[in-house]
């Protein structure tokens, strides 16, 4: 059986609004919004400049909890990849005038994709996707009207 679409969190069905009329659970737990959330230990360079650049947006808006740190530091270490991975092309760009670093043959003569364009495909990918979560896409923040909070939780007014 398939999944299906998973459960829009309660934070975003009343933010959205109800259109379906569908019971709000009152059980779903309630998280306190972080106002300065710090970086995990573990991030990089970039990466932990990436936390301090979207953190302060999402703080201010209450939209970072204790609980979303992990995934939080999931897209910056995504976008820290995709920074890595493009430099790296860069590099290969300049000493390959023809493919452009796009492409790289093999020890059998044959010609590939260059690993690089995969993984910062991925790392792309893996961006838009932690990054939808917290409404830091176009389509995603189109589906989103809130205000910023001053010190509250995400449900205070729930």
């Amino acid at each position: 059986m398939p999944a299906g679409r998973k459960p829009k969190p309660t934070a975003l069905r009343l933010i959205q609004g109800n259109p379906g009329k569908r019971a709000i659970s009152k059980d779903e737990p309630k998280p306190v919004a972080i106002a300065k959330p710090r970086a995990p230990v573990a991030l990089g360079v970039d990466a932990k400049k990436e936390w301090t650049r979207v953190t302060k947006q999402l703080a201010d808006l209450g939209m970072v909890t204790a609980i979303d740190t992990s995934a939080l530091a999931a897209y910056c270490i995504a976008f820290e990849r995709f920074k890595n991975a493009n430099a790296a092309l860069e590099d290969v760009k300049k000493k390959d005038p023809i493919f452009k670093g796009l492409m790289v043959k093999t020890k059998q003569g044959n010609w590939i994709q260059n690993p690089l364009v995969g993984v910062a495909r991925r790392a792309a990918d893996d961006m838009i996707r932690y990054g939808s979560e917290f409404g830091m896409t176009p389509s995603s923040r189109s589906r989103l009207s809130i205000a910023p909070t001053e010190g509250k939780g995400e449900f205070d007014d729930f």
